[in-house]
């Protein structure tokens, strides 16, 4: 993986973006189960008491996601493990440098060591693909945004892993805000009644619709539609949304949005774009745990 730019958020920003402590436990619990079950028969062969140094270093240049997770895992483990991070969440990190030392009970270190290391490599996948979509968009006021495209069991950790690659968050799933698509729009006859069906039941929820050409758009905006997600319209379709929309509503580009396109798409003059490939297709990042 290439270098990767900044600027990215800063430490308290993030800080204040993690799922609360006991989720976070809850999922690493959840993830030590799949891996451990009754007991690690390998580690179990070591003495209980020999105790080891661990030095986690990196491969390759990344942004870094997911320390939480990675320390709640040795954490549930044995309390005893001690952690002494040499870098933080949404730091740019580069190969060969060294993350975080480990000192503890050898039992612990090695039946934590690939729960531990999934949580950091894929967050890391995550945050360093969604840094590069922010620097795609560098200067233009876009906000690049996740989808619920996400792999499952991991929504909230990967939905913080896009805020360390300085991108941002749609809505969580499907509680927190309406997306009237194609098929909610037929079965409700037409986008007015979709529209009016999801103010009537929903006060304060935010709610978006998706069009799929210019005509769609405009019987949107006629229906008082505030958020409207344009769905794989080209370039000169985007810039003529734009010019009719006129500022009445705020606009999402999605469809066939990559690296390559992702800029000319910003440059319409929507105010959002909607990324799947932030979540669901994440390179992992080369990470290596050693005893020394």
């Amino acid at each position: 993986m290439p270098t990767v730019p900044l600027p990215l958020p800063s430490a308290a920003l993030l800080r204040a973006q993690l799922p609360a402590p006991d989720v976070i436990a809850s999922q690493v619990r959840a993830a030590l189960a799949e891996d451990l079950g009754g007991g690690d028969l390998t580690a179990a062969l070591l003495p209980a008491h020999q105790r080891s140094r661990v030095e986690l270093i990196t491969r390759e240049a990344a942004v870094l996601s997911g320390s939480a997770w990675y320390e709640g895992v040795f954490r549930q483990l044995d309390a005893g493990v001690m952690l002494d991070w040499e870098a933080q969440d949404g730091e740019p990190i580069r190969a060969g440098q060294r993350l975080c030392v480990l000192t503890g009970p050898t039992r612990a270190l090695l039946s934590g060591e690939r729960t531990a290391m999934n949580y950091l490599q894929t967050l890391s996948g995550t945050a360093t693909r969604a840094s590069r979509y922010a620097a795609a968009v560098a200067g233009l006021p876009v906000s690049v945004l996740d989808t619920r495209k996400t792999l499952p069991g991991l929504r909230l950790q990967q939905k913080y892993a896009v805020l360390c690659g300085g991108c941002h968050n749609h809505r969580i799933g499907l509680y927190d805000a309406i997306l009237i698509k194609e098929n909610h729009i037929l079965a409700a006859g037409s986008i007015g009644a979709a529209l009016a069906a999801a103010r009537a039941g929903n006060p304060g929820v935010a709610i978006q619709i998706e069009v799929e050409n210019l005509a769609e758009l405009g019987e949107a905006l006629d229906a008082g539609a505030l958020l409207i997600l344009l769905d794989n319209f080209t370039l000169d379709e985007l810039r003529q949304a734009v010019a009719h929309t006129a500022g009445r509503a705020q606009l999402e580009a999605s469809g066939n949005v990559n690296l390559s396109t992702v800029r000319a798409i910003a440059e319409t003059g929507v105010h959002r774009i909607s990324v799947g490939d932030l979540t669901k297709d994440v390179t992992a990042v080369d990470l290596s745990m050693r005893f020394v």
